[in-house]
């Protein structure tokens, strides 16, 4: 907790130094008004009472004047600071967390569901939850300050009575303490429940499910997952506040009764003599004064220490290590081994793996080698690791047991960054960004981001450069509908919405972009194509995979027979390899899954008409 405390300040002080030492000195001169405002009002009411001169209780009502504007003002002035400082904190914060995220190299944290409950809490600590844990802090230095300043003030007058306000503090300060510890327990119980419910919004709001739950009839389903789930989150935070509710009548009681004890006696020692009207004033003031400071203290200190069990996700986030740890020691880093561009090839040796202990085998024992120059084509039913065998090529998980080899190098000793450099890939689920066309083919060498001639040239080579440039806006036309206004939502020059087929030939130009690379990893790269486009891909990614080396993965068994050898998997496990000819010369699994595809096409085995 100190630890995170000391974290939480030196992000606070790094983001706005000059906004919180105004905080700082506003609650300096702020903790102190009040007690100057209990004498004022005393020594007013005292001289009023004695008959002083006009001009000092002059003095003294423009002393209290003084105080009441002073304090309107610091108070405005550090609800402006407050503002900038949390503005600056929370950009600070997102971006060390989203540094954090962006630096894990592979996959398996994001498919960790306790992981993204964290990260769902981290991303929670921004300036404005941070703050009571930071510059809230000067609230609480105030509240000090006054308290202090009041209890001096009652202290003179009954000492016992301010011994019986102090001590009023601690079980409200205990209680306080305990609430909030329930309420991040409780909190991250129910966060699984919260992203479920999140998931929900999403999908019932979602533009590519909006066709299927209509057609299906699942709006009413989801609708019922989803307040279900919210159900789940309010009974959460409804006991919470079941607890809060009780304890908080509690103390309210225990302060109304300090409150009327000190109320009675200083009646009573105003009817004895013992207190003079001022007095009586004063000490009626401070009590309620230290009573109301002791609520702020006691509250700064729970806020903060809620603030702090927040915060201590995201210090958690932000200090996880490598996903992906090089076998080097820290020190030894820059003794690893430099990506050199491919010469010898890709091996995968005795290559096993699953995603955790509880998980059954993925791969098993897998050997394949993509020599250099060479296109290599990876078949097989669904569910037989083919597209688990890609992320182990990109290295977003490594092998339980065995070795990917770059040329003879483990590919675990080499950077991840240098070693997708070095790949291009077009992944069966590929991502469709709500960018331009532009943007959408550039982000696939963001080196070349802005370069016009090799975007339109990468998108000539996927055929989309056609369907691009009929657009309203040509490549700068905006690939999406959910960024528009108001005022342009009925034009529909702001955003065009592609089909399957054309994002998915946008998503191969995108891998197009580094086709000078190593090695082209092409995953299912026709799967949403129409018979004539998907002859066309095929044709021009035949000429361009010559003499390159490649990995293609395919159901359509026509696209791989012109690969220099086929891999065919089964239940994780290598079980054919050969040439097309090769392959279809033998009675294996290869030749059925040809022969179940070609039937298809063959006249006799198309039913006759009636």
């Amino acid at each position: 907790m100190i630890r995170d405390l000391g974290a939480a300040w030196r992000l606070t002080w790094r983001a706005g130094p000059w906004s919180a030492s105004g905080q700082l000195l506003c609650a300096i001169v702020g903790g102190l008004l009040p007690a100057c405002g209990v004498w004022l009002t005393k020594l007013i009411m005292d001289g009023i009472a004695t008959g002083r001169s006009g001009a000092e209780l002059f003095t003294w009502s423009a002393g209290l004047a003084a105080v009441g504007l002073t304090g309107a003002a610091l108070s405005e002035f550090t609800r402006y600071l407050r503002g900038q400082l949390s503005r600056k904190v929370d950009r600070l914060v997102q971006a060390r967390l989203y540094a954090a995220v962006c630096s894990f190299q592979g996959l398996s944290r994001f498919e960790d569901p306790r992981f993204r409950d964290r990260l769902q809490l981290a991303t929670q600590a921004g300036g404005g939850l941070l703050e009571p844990a930071t510059t809230g802090l000067f609230t609480l230095g105030g509240s000090v300050i006054t308290l202090v300043s009041l209890l001096a003030t009652i202290f003179v007058l009954s000492p016992a009575m301010a011994g019986l306000v102090l001590l009023a503090a601690v079980p409200s300060l205990l209680a306080q303490m305990a609430l909030r510890k329930r309420w991040a327990g409780a909190i991250l119980e129910i966060t699984p429940a919260n992203r479920r419910h999140l998931f929900y919004t999403s999908l019932i709001t979602d533009v590519p499910a909006a066709k299927e739950i209509r057609l299906l009839g699942l709006g009413a389903f989801l609708r019922r997952r989803l307040l279900g789930e919210l159900d789940t989150v309010h009974a959460g935070e409804r006991r919470i506040d079941r607890q809060e509710f009780g304890t908080q009548i509690l103390l309210s009681v225990l302060g109304g009764a300090i409150a009327g004890a000190g109320l009675i006696w200083a009646i009573q020692g105003a009817a004895d003599g013992r207190l003079s009207i001022g007095d009586v004033s004063a000490f009626i003031a401070a009590v309620a004064g230290a009573q109301q400071s002791l609520v702020s203290l006691v509250s700064a200190i729970a806020n903060a220490y809620q603030a702090l069990l927040t915060f201590a996700h995201y210090c958690y986030v932000t200090s996880l290590p490598d996903d992906l740890p090089s076998p080097a020691p820290r020190s030894e880093r820059a003794m690893r081994p430099v990506m050199r561009p491919l010469r010898e090839g890709i091996e995968l040796r005795d290559v096993w793996f699953r995603y955790d202990e509880a998980h059954p085998w993925v791969l098993r024992g897998v050997n394949l080698t993509i020599p250099y120059g060479r296109s290599v084509a990876l078949v097989g039913l669904n569910g037989a690791g083919k597209s688990t065998l890609v992320k182990l090529l990109c290295r977003f998980y490594d092998p339980t047991r065995g070795a990917v080899l770059w040329d003879g190098i483990d590919i675990r000793e080499v950077d991840p960054a240098e070693l997708r450099d070095r790949v291009g890939v077009l992944f069966q689920d590929f991502m469709s960004y709500d960018l331009t066309a532009a943007e959408n083919v550039g982000l696939g060498d963001l080196s070349a981001l802005d370069d016009r001639t090799r975007i339109e040239r990468a998108a000539h080579e996927a055929m989309i450069h056609t369907s691009i440039e009929a657009l309203p806006h040509g490549y700068e036309t905006l690939l999406s509908r959910i960024f528009t206004t108001e005022q342009d939502k009925d034009d529909p020059t702001t955003g065009v919405i592609f089909s399957g087929g054309q994002w998915q030939r946008l998503a191969l130009a995108r891998t197009l972009m580094r086709a000078d690379r190593d090695l082209l990893i092409l995953d299912e790269p026709s799967a949403g194509l129409d018979a004539q486009a998907e002859h066309e891909v095929h044709a021009g990614l035949r000429r361009h995979r010559e003499g390159r080396t490649s990995l293609l993965i395919s159901h359509r068994l026509g696209a791989v027979r012109d690969a220099d050898q086929i891999v065919v998997l089964s239940n994780g496990s290598v079980v054919e390899r050969g040439t097309h000819d090769e392959l279809t010369a033998t009675d294996g699994v290869y030749a059925g899954l040809f022969a179940i595809q070609a039937s298809g096409y063959r006249a006799s085995d198309v039913p006759a008409s009636p």
